[in-house]
């Protein structure tokens, strides 16, 4: 059903001949499966020479052909300079260098997709109206690259010159965290949402968030993915498994004034709810790439298993449910995000949370949906000391064995990991990804 429609989609703009970056609609009389299945070997046969063509036309072709196989996705971090930029700058030609040497390492290993961190605090990789430019660009909050450069603008045209999507993930709820978070804060323009709004803000273990239970500010982070997906042509938006940060977050005033008849816990899960609602409606409604998807990330638990009647993964760790009040089944049964794609950061053969149990529990979750499914992988732990011994003496065999696991569960679209720092630091993981996914 979900390849029908890929195709469906396919069909409609290539052969009608029809790109929509609009609100507008037409009647068209859709195609048998015999006419899609040739179009769709019409299309991979172009799409090798259309990958270096300057038009809105490639990169609609290659986005829609890259749509139709196997997620093979990486992370890019800018909270922090994980992986970008190299250190904050605002020369713009370091930052193209950057970026180029990025996407061609990971074209190299085989991924598909890459996940780029455009909002990682309350903050932009773009000229935004919205939100100023992020700290970790380029230094400080607020200050622009040189020569009116665009990172996200640039990123998005080298991607789909290399045959790859491109995803803008946003972390909806932060604004200033970690050990220089009243320093951050206290930095802020005059203008930035938070300082305009106090009242949106909570401050939570010394870090600052806006307040997911207040109408205004989910409005301004609906606001925000507007933003991006009527001015790029971005593949998707993506959310963190960043929710709320804590039981004990400071809510206490905003839930009163709510009136509701619902316990604080549901409260604040349905906070959550009407948020993922409403961006999935904003991404479908106002995406000028008529295939721009709406996924989230969230932590690889649910539910454990006998804590409730709904039927949670045999597991025993952090559970999303609970701890930050993201009920991920529910946005899946009601199909509210195109794709989900749980953080699964454990080993096969785990005794809290294993690998295997979570990846076919996850698949159960999505079957009979439209709803694909994505598996997030912890590259990061590879060499660790901080991990068990697999990880540290056995890693890259580990997601080689998860990599080779996975294909064989039906309902699971992919795998991503986490993130592009470890396949350039970690002897051995871009050499995994290659036999995975290039041969």
């Amino acid at each position: 059903m979900k390849k029908l429609f890929a195709l469906t989609v396919l069909f409609l703009v290539l052969v009608g001949g029809i790109v929509w970056y609009s609100d507008g609609s037409a009647a068209l009389e859709l195609p048998n499966l015999e006419q899609l299945t040739a179009k769709r070997e019409q299309v991979e046969a172009q799409a090798g020479s259309a990958g270096t063509e300057e038009t809105g036309q490639a990169d609609t072709k290659t986005s829609l052909l890259t749509s139709l196989t196997e997620t093979r996705a990486v992370w890019v971090a800018t909270a922090y300079a994980i992986d970008y930029p190299s250190a904050p700058t605002t020369d713009a030609d370091e930052l193209k260098a950057r970026c180029n040497e990025i996407l061609d390492e990971a074209a190299a290993d085989g991924c598909n997709t890459v996940y780029f961190q455009v909002r990682p605090a309350a903050d932009a990789l773009y000229p935004s109206e919205l939100f100023p430019w992020s700290r970790y660009l380029t230094g400080t909050c607020g200050t622009a690259p040189e020569d009116d450069f665009d990172p996200f603008a640039y990123w998005t045209e080298q991607a789909h010159t290399r045959g790859m999507k491109l995803e803008a993930w946003i972390n909806p709820y932060r604004i200033c965290a970690g050990q220089n978070a009243k320093s951050d804060f206290d930095a802020l323009p005059d203008t930035h949402p938070a300082k305009q709004h106090p009242d949106w803000v909570v401050s939570c273990d010394g870090d600052y968030y806006f307040d997911p239970g207040m109408s205004e500010v989910r409005q301004l982070i609906c606001d925000g993915v507007e933003e991006i997906v009527r001015q790029y042509d971005v593949d998707g938006i993506q959310f963190d498994d960043y929710f709320y940060p804590s039981t004990d977050f400071a809510d206490g005033e905003t839930y009163a004034a709510s009136n509701t008849q619902l316990s604080r816990a549901d409260w604040r899960r349905d906070n959550v709810n009407q948020l993922v609602q409403a961006v999935g409606e904003t991404v479908h409604k106002k995406a000028k790439n008529p295939i721009c998807m709406f996924g989230i990330s969230p932590s690889g638990i649910w539910r454990n298993k006998g804590v409730n009647a709904f039927g949670g993964s045999d597991t025993n760790g952090y559970e999303h449910y609970t701890s930050s009040y993201a009920d991920s089944l529910t946005w899946i049964k009601n199909g509210w995000i195109d794709y989900i794609c749980p953080q699964i950061y454990w080993e096969i053969g785990d005794t809290a949370a294993d690998f295997d149990t979570l990846a076919h529990w996850w698949a159960q979750q999505v079957e009979g949906t439209d709803v694909r499914l994505i598996l997030g992988l912890a590259a990061y732990k590879i060499g660790s000391t901080d991990y068990t011994d697999t990880w540290r003496t056995d890693g890259c065999a580990e997601i080689a064995r998860q990599l080779s696991l996975v294909r064989e569960i039906d309902g699971v679209d992919g795998c991503a990991v986490f993130s592009y720092r470890n396949l350039e630091q970690t002897d051995g993981l871009s050499e995994t990804l290659k036999q995975a996914w290039t041969q």
